[in-house]
């Protein structure tokens, strides 16, 4: 069945490098077919939608439309709204009124019930309509799809930061925690195993949300690390909880909590309360903490190829998925062989509110590491121009005074 009408495009959730080539894809497909009269873009998720806050973008040029989808973070800005029955429904309305019958939603977990939910109002309501989710997420976390469009390029950010922080502290030797974002799911953390080359390559220790994090047993791990190679680099998840689910970050001091009650993983410092903790056990001089934060996101300066064409090619799938062949579900992304994608179209009620996290053949056997599977998962995500880190190879001179 051929629907005329109207197309709304959103982004939702937090930034990606690529969000905005699964817009362009949305867009500049949907332009093609003859059904659709205009692709309107909703200004800031879908507060823009309930706000009527529409760009018309079947008006913007192909070329800056280009030029955008080349640049990192949301174009049509962004929200942190999470819809009920009620905002759904307010939606809805806006959407009969303005003869809209094909709605795009670019997102996380969040974002794949909202559009369930619009798209169920619509079906009780008799309105004919198609709605399609296109996943995003750095956090890797949507279930039934082998990666999600936004990950890969925060992988190669983590990767690349982690070769500079090793050899960092190689060259200065101590205690070094890097955290990454991931509140439930540890891909991200555990894609900075690719700044290992050499066998005494950090990061040395590498703790993930999908294992329970004992505080005792950390500093047993960074002891034996530091005595064995005489420094030790730590990357960790913000999300780190012990076996009760209490986040690390609280435990250790930090009570800051948003609106929904969750604990502000990004306002605690848990790099600098696990530096405090590592200091009051080992002794060493040099112990130091960054927080990646937003800087994994949207850094524009290190994104990966493969990340990119898969989140254009994920906008343009959903758009023929949608008009062309008139289905509604959540893109997925499946891998084959080695290298290759397939798109897919999973159903709505199969992949809302559920979270993707590390299976157990991607850590180690300890809990602090990761497995040749994971390193043979993540290399083709982040693409070509990872730099690694080189290292002097010519033969020592012979002492003369010091033997």
């Amino acid at each position: 069945m051929s629907l005329n009408g109207n197309v709304v495009v959103a982004q939702g959730g937090g930034p990606t490098a690529v969000i905005n080539e699964s817009l362009v894809g949305v867009v500049l497909e949907s332009r093609k077919f003859a059904q659709v009269n205009r692709v309107y873009g909703a200004l800031g998720g879908v507060r823009g939608i309930v706000n009527e806050d529409f760009l018309d973008l079947t008006q913007e040029t192909t070329h800056n439309l280009e030029e955008v989808a080349k640049t990192p973070s949301s174009a049509l800005l962004s929200t942190r709204d999470k819809p009920d029955e009620k905002y759904c429904r307010e939606i809805f309305e806006v959407f009969k009124a303005h003869n809209v019958r094909y709605f795009f939603y670019i997102g996380g977990n969040d974002s794949v019930g909202t559009v369930d939910i619009v798209n169920r109002h619509a079906k009780t309501s008799g309105y004919d309509f198609r709605a399609i989710h296109i996943p995003k997420t750095i956090d890797n976390d949507i279930v039934l799809t082998d990666h999600t469009p936004g990950f890969g390029s925060a992988a190669k950010f983590v990767a690349q930061s982690f070769i500079g922080l090793n050899l960092d502290n190689r060259a200065l030797p101590g205690i070094h925690i890097g955290v990454v974002m991931g509140r439930n799911s540890g891909f991200l953390t555990a894609s900075s195993v690719l700044a290992k080359k050499y066998p005494d390559d950090g990061p040395h220790l590498i703790y993930m949300p999908e294992r329970n994090f004992c505080i005792d047993g950390f500093i047993r791990d960074v002891r034996q690390a530091y005595e064995r190679y005489g420094r030790c680099l730590v990357a960790v998840s913000e999300g780190i909880a012990d076996e009760n689910g209490v986040p690390i970050a609280q435990k250790l001091g930090s009570t800051e909590r948003d609106a929904h009650g969750n604990l502000l993983l990004s306002q605690a410092d848990l790099g600098e309360l696990l530096v405090g903790h590592i200091k009051r056990t080992i002794k060493t001089e040099r112990v130091r903490s960054d927080t990646f934060g937003y800087l994994q996101r949207s850094f524009g300066l290190c994104i990966s190829e493969v990340d990119q064409y898969e989140a254009r090619e994920a906008g343009e799938k959903a758009a023929q998925f949608s008009i062309w062949h008139d289905r509604d579900g959540s893109i997925s992304l499946s891998r084959i062989g080695d290298y290759a994608i397939d798109y897919k179209l999973q159903r709505l009620e199969d992949v809302a509110n559920r979270t993707k996290v590390m299976s157990d053949n991607f850590i180690s056997g300890t809990g602090n590491h990761v497995t040749e599977e994971f390193k043979n998962y993540i290399r083709p995500l982040v693409g070509s121009g990872l730099r690694d880190g080189q290292r002097l190879i010519a033969p020592p001179v012979e002492k003369l005074l010091r033997l």
